[in-house]
């Protein structure tokens, strides 16, 4: 029983594999970001009061690490609110109640980039591809487990990602694009890259 439950997972991760790599030639490369134009990125703080701020105002003396919609880092908060390292969240919209449930999941700042800079400097979008990817049903049915409900009226199928951004002139430590939906950065890469950070601004 224990070989033909081996030979169907064996045969389960080649197809998944097959779709993925089919999918993949129809997926938009990510192009680097450009430290300059996330800096001079207007974002604009959710809550009661609407401001503006420059995104670099997020990062210019401590660094940090920015989510552009992966609320699974939130996990790691409490980690980098050791290393004095501030965690920070970046949606492109604010519509309905998406951002009440995605702030359900995470306790600190949200700014929403409404040109969408974080997203780019070309966005990715993951359309009908999506259906033939298992990990992209896979991560839909752990959201929707955990309570995370999406709507028709924005652009959800733009992939985000995550950075961790040095202070001063360290300029994007780490850099995550998701390939697909639910694609989760490296937690431990997050970490290691934060405590570096820090120990290159002791110096």
């Amino acid at each position: 029983m224990a070989t033909v439950t081996t030979v169907l997972k064996a045969v389960g991760l080649f197809v998944a594999d097959f779709f993925n790599s089919i999918t993949d030639w129809f997926q938009t490369k990510p192009a680097w970001a450009n430290v300059e134009v996330l800096e001079e990125t207007e974002l604009r703080t959710t809550g009661g009061v609407h401001e503006r701020h420059k995104a670099k105002a997020l990062w210019e003396k401590t660094g940090a690490v920015v989510m552009v919609e992966a609320a699974e880092l939130s996990s790691l908060k409490s980690q980098l609110y050791d290393l004095e390292v501030p965690l920070f969240a970046v949606v492109k919209e604010n519509i309905g109640k998406e951002l009440d449930c995605f702030k359900k999941y995470f306790s600190g700042r949200v700014y929403v980039d409404q040109k969408r800079n974080f997203y780019g400097p070309t966005l990715r979008w993951m359309c009908f591809s999506m259906f033939l990817r298992i990990g992209v049903w896979r991560n839909i049915w752990r959201a929707y487990r955990r309570g995370f409900r999406g709507n028709i009226k924005g652009e959800g199928l733009i992939l985000g990602g995550v950075f961790v951004i040095g202070p001063g002139d360290q300029g994007i430590l780490l850099e995550h694009r998701e390939k697909e939906f639910g694609d989760k950065v490296n937690m431990l890469a997050v970490l290691r890259t934060a405590r570096k950070m820090k120990e290159n601004l002791a110096r």
